[in-house]
C-alpha cells in the first residue's frame, strides 16, 4: 500500500522515487531555463549581426590596403578597384570603413567598461555599505545625473587641442555612469536584506565576498543590459563628438568617416558610397545590440515573457484535463 501511494506522488510531482529535490538541483533547471529563454530568435539575430562587425573590424585592416594613402582617382564610384570607391583625395572608402569599424568597436567597449566599473562601484559598494558613504556616492551620483552629459562632453573635449582616443574614452566614461549607478543601487537595497546574505553577515563573511560571491551573481543580468547599452550610447556619443569636429584627432571611426564626408560635401556630389557605408555600419550595429538587449530584458523583466506564459499556460491546461490516478485501499 505505501509503494502504490509513493508511486501515485512521484506521478503527480513529476519526480522519480528517491529523488531529492535539492537547492542545487532547482537552481541548475533555473539557469538552463534562463538560458532557453535567452536563446530566442532576436538574440540569434542581433549576435549574428554583432560577431560579424565584430569580426569584420578585427580581420579587415589586415586585408586592405592604407587608408590614408593619396591617389589622384578622388570620387570614384564603386568598381573593382575600389570596393566602396574612393573619397575626394583618392583615399580607399573600403579600406576607411575597415580600420573605422575597429576604432568604433574600441571607443564603444572601453567606455561601456569603464562605465560599468564606476556603476558598480557607487552603485553597489554605496548600498551595501551604507551610511556616510552610500549618501555621499548618492549625492555625487545625482549631481552628475543633473548635469546635461553632451553639453559637458563638449565643453571638455574644447578645451583640449590634441584630443587622444583615450581621452574621449574617459571623458564619455565618466560621463555615462550616474544612471546605471542608480539602476545598480536600487536593486543591491533589495538584496542586501535577503537571508541568506543575513546569514553571510552572522558567519563573519568578508564585504567584499559578499559582495562578489552572494550579490554580484545576481546582479548580473541587469549589469550586461547596461554595457549593452552603453556600447551603443558610446558609439553614437563619439560619431557625434567626431562629426561636430570635437572628437579624437588622427583617429579612424565611423564619426570621423561622417565628418569627412561632411566637410567634403559628399552629399553634393552624389558621393554616397562615402557616407552611407558607416552610416550604415552604426544602424546594424545598434540593431544587433538593441535585439540582444531585448533579449536580456526578457529573461531579466517576467512580464515580458509573453510566449513563455503561453506555454506555461498550455501546459497548466493539460495537467488539469489529465485523469488522475485512482488508488484502491485494501
Amino acid at each position: 500500500m505505501a509503494e502504490i501511494i509513493t508511486e501515485s506522488a512521484s506521478v503527480k510531482t513529476g519526480r522519480s522515487v528517491g529523488q531529492p529535490d535539492s537547492p542545487a538541483g532547482r537552481g541548475s533547471a533555473s539557469r538552463s531555463a534562463a538560458l532557453r529563454r535567452l536563446l530566442t530568435a532576436k538574440f540569434v539575430i542581433g549576435s549574428t549581426i554583432v560577431l560579424s562587425i565584430l569580426l569584420f573590424g578585427i580581420i579587415g585592416p589586415f586585408l586592405t590596403q592604407n587608408p590614408r594613402s593619396i591617389n589622384n582617382i578622388g570620387l570614384t564610384p564603386p568598381g573593382t578597384g575600389h570596393l566602396l570607391g574612393t573619397t575626394q583625395i583618392g583615399q580607399d572608402v573600403f579600406a576607411q570603413l575597415a580600420y573605422s569599424t575597429r576604432g568604433s568597436l574600441i571607443v564603444g567597449v572601453a567606455v561601456a567598461a569603464v562605465v560599468l566599473a564606476l556603476s558598480a562601484v557607487f552603485g553597489i559598494l554605496g548600498a551595501y555599505v551604507g551610511g556616510a558613504t552610500d549618501e555621499g556616492f548618492s549625492l555625487l551620483s545625482n549631481v552628475m545625473l543633473v548635469i546635461p552629459g553632451l553639453p559637458l562632453v563638449i565643453v571638455i573635449a574644447s578645451y583640449v587641442q590634441n584630443k587622444s582616443v583615450f581621452l574621449v574614452i574617459m571623458v564619455l566614461g565618466l560621463t555615462g555612469w550616474a544612471a546605471g549607478a542608480r539602476v545598480l543601487r536600487a536593486q543591491t537595497l533589495s538584496l542586501r536584506n535577503r537571508d541568506y546574505v543575513l546569514a553571510c553577515r552572522v558567519a563573519g563573511e568578508s564585504t567584499w565576498r559578499i559582495i562578489c560571491v552572494e550579490i554580484l551573481p545576481n546582479l548580473l543580468p541587469v549589469m550586461s543590459s547596461g554595457f549593452v547599452f552603453g556600447i551603443i550610447g558610446a558609439i553614437l556619443a563619439e560619431a557625434g563628438l567626431s562629426y561636430i569636429g570635437i572628437g579624437a584627432t588622427g583617429a579612424l571611426t565611423w564619426g570621423t568617416m561622417l565628418a569627412g564626408a561632411g566637410n567634403g560635401q559628399a552629399l553634393l556630389f552624389g558621393a554616397w558610397w562615402w557616407f552611407a557605408p558607416p552610416g550604415l555600419m552604426i544602424a546594424l550595429l545598434g540593431a544587433g545590440l538593441s535585439l540582444i538587449n531585448f533579449s536580456i530584458d526578457e529573461v531579466i523583466n517576467p512580464k515580458l515573457r509573453t510566449h513563455s506564459t503561453a506555454k506555461l499556460k498550455k501546459v497548466d491546461q493539460r495537467v488539469a484535463a489529465a485523469p488522475v490516478p485512482s488508488v484502491e485501499s485494501e
